[in-house]
């Protein structure tokens, strides 16, 4: 599955120099990893975003949003957020730094 590589550009500006992320082909696409959690990735046209468990359900009920589920197994705690709903940099960006945070919260890997 090919991923949009302009939403990953989009990222990597809003992402900028910071040394604890990296990039990793999964999922069929690609994440960024914050010390070694994944943050945000992309899928297809869509942004992939780890908000944690305590936060999904607020996640869901913003616009575009649905339970991220590539084996028939939710995971709660990821979410998918539609490209439509990411056109404008500055809803991009609100979902990067919601992802950037948790992830930071996580012990490094």
């Amino acid at each position: 599955m090919a991923y949009d590589e302009g939403l990953a550009e989009r990222i990597r500006e809003r992402l900028g120099a910071d040394p604890d992320i990296t990039e990793k082909r999964m999922f069929g696409g690609i994440a960024f990893l914050r010390s070694g959690n994944m943050a945000v990735g992309v899928t297809g046209d869509d942004l992939m975003v780890r908000v944690g468990p305590d936060a999904t359900d607020a996640a869901l009920a913003r616009p575009g949003t649905r339970i991220f589920d590539m084996t028939g197994h939710p995971m709660r705690g990821w979410i998918v957020v539609a490209g439509s709903a990411i056109a404008e940099d500055e809803a991009l960006g609100e979902w990067i730094d919601e992802g950037r945070a948790f992830a930071a919260s996580l012990p490094p890997k």
